[in-house]
Protein backbone atom coordinates (compact mmCIF):
# COMPACT_ATOMS: atom_id res chain seq x y z
CA UNK A 1 0.00 0.00 0.00
CA UNK A 2 1.12 3.55 -1.16
CA UNK A 3 2.26 5.61 2.28
CA UNK A 4 0.11 7.64 4.08
CA UNK A 5 0.13 10.64 2.02
CA UNK A 6 -2.07 13.26 -0.02
CA UNK A 7 -1.25 16.09 -2.44
CA UNK A 8 -3.52 18.97 -3.29
CA UNK A 9 -3.20 21.68 -5.51
CA UNK A 10 -4.29 24.81 -3.33
CA UNK A 11 -6.91 26.74 -5.41
CA UNK A 12 -9.88 25.85 -6.47
CA UNK A 13 -9.21 23.17 -4.39
CA UNK A 14 -8.86 23.82 -0.36
CA UNK A 15 -9.96 27.91 -1.59
CA UNK A 16 -12.13 29.65 -4.36
CA UNK A 17 -10.06 30.16 -6.78
CA UNK A 18 -9.84 33.74 -8.90
CA UNK A 19 -9.18 34.76 -12.37
CA UNK A 20 -7.28 37.98 -10.88
CA UNK A 21 -5.43 35.50 -8.15
CA UNK A 22 -5.30 34.90 -5.07
CA UNK A 23 -2.64 38.38 -3.52
CA UNK A 24 -3.58 38.48 -0.32
CA UNK A 25 -4.86 36.95 2.99
CA UNK A 26 -8.42 38.55 2.55
CA UNK A 27 -8.89 36.88 -0.82
CA UNK A 28 -7.91 33.28 0.70
CA UNK A 29 -11.41 31.99 1.43
CA UNK A 30 -11.84 27.83 1.90
CA UNK A 31 -14.32 26.28 -0.36
CA UNK A 32 -17.19 24.66 2.12
CA UNK A 33 -16.07 21.30 3.96
CA UNK A 34 -12.57 21.50 2.91
CA UNK A 35 -10.56 22.27 5.86
CA UNK A 36 -12.78 19.75 7.52
CA UNK A 37 -11.72 17.25 4.44
CA UNK A 38 -8.46 18.06 5.38
CA UNK A 39 -8.60 17.66 8.75
CA UNK A 40 -10.40 13.77 8.44
CA UNK A 41 -7.38 12.65 6.37
CA UNK A 42 -4.95 13.98 8.88
CA UNK A 43 -7.28 11.91 11.89
CA UNK A 44 -6.85 8.85 9.90
CA UNK A 45 -3.50 9.47 9.82
CA UNK A 46 -2.48 11.34 6.14
CA UNK A 47 -0.04 13.60 5.82
CA UNK A 48 -0.92 16.14 3.48
CA UNK A 49 1.29 18.38 1.30
CA UNK A 50 -0.02 20.91 -0.83
CA UNK A 51 1.66 21.88 -4.81
CA UNK A 52 0.46 24.54 -6.27
CA UNK A 53 1.78 26.94 -9.08
CA UNK A 54 1.56 30.60 -7.54
CA UNK A 55 2.72 32.31 -10.75
CA UNK A 56 1.80 35.45 -9.36
CA UNK A 57 4.74 35.92 -8.42
CA UNK A 58 6.99 35.46 -11.12
CA UNK A 59 4.24 38.19 -12.23
CA UNK A 60 4.66 40.56 -9.41
CA UNK A 61 1.27 40.50 -8.57
CA UNK A 62 2.52 39.76 -5.27
CA UNK A 63 5.60 39.01 -3.16
CA UNK A 64 7.06 35.80 -1.41
CA UNK A 65 6.06 38.25 2.02
CA UNK A 66 2.63 38.13 0.91
CA UNK A 67 2.51 34.45 -0.14
CA UNK A 68 3.74 33.76 3.44
CA UNK A 69 0.73 35.33 4.63
CA UNK A 70 -1.89 33.88 2.75
CA UNK A 71 -0.34 30.31 3.33
CA UNK A 72 -0.26 31.60 7.30
CA UNK A 73 -3.70 32.63 7.08
CA UNK A 74 -4.61 29.11 5.79
CA UNK A 75 -2.41 26.76 8.59
CA UNK A 76 -4.03 29.07 10.95
CA UNK A 77 -8.21 28.02 9.97
CA UNK A 78 -6.97 24.42 9.49
CA UNK A 79 -5.89 24.64 12.58
CA UNK A 80 -9.01 25.78 13.93
CA UNK A 81 -10.68 23.33 12.46
CA UNK A 82 -8.12 20.77 13.77
CA UNK A 83 -5.97 19.62 10.58
CA UNK A 84 -2.83 20.57 9.59
CA UNK A 85 -0.84 20.59 6.06
CA UNK A 86 2.85 19.16 6.38
CA UNK A 87 4.28 21.41 3.51
CA UNK A 88 3.55 23.62 0.94
CA UNK A 89 5.59 22.92 -2.53
CA UNK A 90 5.45 26.24 -4.67
CA UNK A 91 6.53 27.11 -8.14
CA UNK A 92 6.54 31.05 -8.03
CA UNK A 93 7.39 31.27 -11.93
CA UNK A 94 5.55 32.64 -14.16
CA UNK A 95 3.69 30.47 -17.52
CA UNK A 96 6.81 31.46 -20.03
CA UNK A 97 9.26 30.09 -17.70
CA UNK A 98 10.99 27.12 -18.78
CA UNK A 99 11.24 25.36 -15.68
CA UNK A 100 10.96 21.91 -13.91
CA UNK A 101 8.49 22.68 -11.28
CA UNK A 102 5.67 24.47 -12.72
CA UNK A 103 2.95 22.20 -13.81
CA UNK A 104 2.19 20.26 -15.86
CA UNK A 105 5.41 19.35 -15.44
CA UNK A 106 6.45 16.91 -12.33
CA UNK A 107 9.49 18.80 -10.68
CA UNK A 108 7.15 19.55 -7.71
CA UNK A 109 6.01 15.71 -6.73
CA UNK A 110 9.57 15.13 -7.72
CA UNK A 111 10.66 17.50 -4.97
CA UNK A 112 7.94 15.72 -2.69
CA UNK A 113 8.95 12.17 -3.19
CA UNK A 114 12.66 13.60 -2.43
CA UNK A 115 11.74 15.78 0.77
CA UNK A 116 9.41 12.64 2.06
CA UNK A 117 11.64 10.09 1.34
CA UNK A 118 8.18 8.00 -0.17
CA UNK A 119 7.72 7.18 -3.69
CA UNK A 120 4.73 8.55 -4.94
CA UNK A 121 3.33 5.72 -6.95
CA UNK A 122 -0.51 5.35 -6.36
CA UNK A 123 -0.79 8.45 -4.27
CA UNK A 124 -3.59 10.55 -4.78
CA UNK A 125 -2.78 13.68 -6.42
CA UNK A 126 -6.30 16.42 -5.71
CA UNK A 127 -6.57 19.22 -8.39
CA UNK A 128 -9.04 21.07 -10.47
CA UNK A 129 -7.07 21.92 -13.93
CA UNK A 130 -5.87 19.46 -16.49
CA UNK A 131 -2.36 20.96 -15.61
CA UNK A 132 -2.56 19.69 -11.77
CA UNK A 133 -3.37 16.05 -13.47
CA UNK A 134 -1.20 16.08 -16.06
CA UNK A 135 1.81 16.38 -13.45
CA UNK A 136 -0.08 13.81 -10.63
CA UNK A 137 0.00 11.42 -13.76
CA UNK A 138 3.63 11.71 -14.76
CA UNK A 139 4.76 11.75 -11.13
CA UNK A 140 3.28 8.52 -10.97
CA UNK A 141 0.60 9.37 -8.65
CA UNK A 142 -3.17 8.66 -8.76
CA UNK A 143 -4.77 11.84 -10.47
CA UNK A 144 -8.02 12.94 -8.88
CA UNK A 145 -10.48 15.69 -10.33
CA UNK A 146 -12.79 17.53 -8.10
CA UNK A 147 -15.31 19.97 -9.73
CA UNK A 148 -14.60 23.11 -7.69
CA UNK A 149 -13.15 25.28 -8.83
CA UNK A 150 -11.56 25.34 -12.22
CA UNK A 151 -13.16 21.50 -12.83
CA UNK A 152 -16.33 21.67 -13.88
CA UNK A 153 -14.75 22.99 -17.09
CA UNK A 154 -11.57 20.78 -17.46
CA UNK A 155 -13.73 17.79 -17.24
CA UNK A 156 -16.18 19.20 -19.79
CA UNK A 157 -12.67 19.61 -21.83
CA UNK A 158 -11.58 16.05 -21.40
CA UNK A 159 -8.24 14.88 -22.46
CA UNK A 160 -7.90 13.61 -18.64
CA UNK A 161 -5.21 11.01 -17.77
CA UNK A 162 -6.06 7.64 -17.71
CA UNK A 163 -7.49 6.41 -14.46
CA UNK A 164 -8.64 10.07 -13.42
CA UNK A 165 -10.88 9.68 -10.65
CA UNK A 166 -13.67 12.84 -10.41
CA UNK A 167 -15.39 13.62 -7.32
CA UNK A 168 -17.87 16.62 -6.56
CA UNK A 169 -15.22 18.20 -4.44
CA UNK A 170 -12.68 17.52 -1.91
CA UNK A 171 -15.17 16.28 0.87
CA UNK A 172 -16.58 13.89 -1.36
CA UNK A 173 -12.90 12.28 -2.35
CA UNK A 174 -11.48 12.25 1.05
CA UNK A 175 -14.51 10.34 1.63
CA UNK A 176 -13.12 7.61 -1.50
CA UNK A 177 -9.62 7.53 -0.14
CA UNK A 178 -10.69 7.22 3.38
CA UNK A 179 -13.65 4.26 2.18
CA UNK A 180 -10.55 2.88 0.20
CA UNK A 181 -7.78 2.81 2.92
CA UNK A 182 -10.09 1.40 5.12
CA UNK A 183 -10.17 -1.59 2.63
CA UNK A 184 -6.71 -2.14 1.83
Amino acid sequence: MPGKLVILDRDGVINFDSAQFIKNPAEWKPIPGSLEAIARLNQNGYRVIVATNQSGIGRSLFDMDMLNQIHSKMHRELFTAGGRIEAVFYCPHAADSDCDCRKPKPGMFTRISQAFNIPLDGIPAIGDSLRDLQAAAAAGCQPVLVLTGKGETTKAEGKLPPGTQVFADLAQAVDAILAKGKTA
